[in-house]
């Protein structure tokens, strides 16, 4: 599967962004997408993945409250809503995607095979 990510740019703290990653290449059927996003000096961090039949869901715990993932069928689109930004959520985004379903365990970037580019979500004070 190919993956563009978009949507991100320059916020202010408390404002609201929506990323988008359009797939492309592949049936979804059996695909999970997921969202990460790697800050300055750190290592890249899991967020969100949806299952995209059925549309399961599983969050990071530092993000599930404020963050939302979900699909659009027809767009073959995953999105990541973020609401009440902070500072630290300053960093480059990725989508991710992986053939099939983890049930249990803790979801990591080793368990997707394919990546989108990365788009900057700078969050101001």
């Amino acid at each position: 599967v190919q993956l563009q990510a978009f949507g991100g740019g320059l916020v202010q703290a408390g404002d609201s962004l929506r990323l988008s990653c359009e797939a492309s290449g592949t049936t979804l059927t059996n695909y999970a997408l997921g969202w990460f996003r790697q800050g300055p000096g750190k290592e890249r961090e899991f967020l969100a993945v949806i299952r995209w039949s059925g549309g399961n869901t599983v969050y990071a715990a530092s993000v599930k409250d404020r963050f939302t993932i979900s699909r659009s069928y027809s767009k073959r689109t995953t999105y990541l809503q973020m609401n009440s930004l902070k500072p630290e959520d300053t960093a480059v985004y990725y989508c991710a995607g992986r053939s099939g379903w983890m049930v249990g365990g803790s979801w990591s970037s080793a368990h997707f095979g394919s990546w989108g580019q990365g788009t900057l979500v700078t969050v101001s004070s």
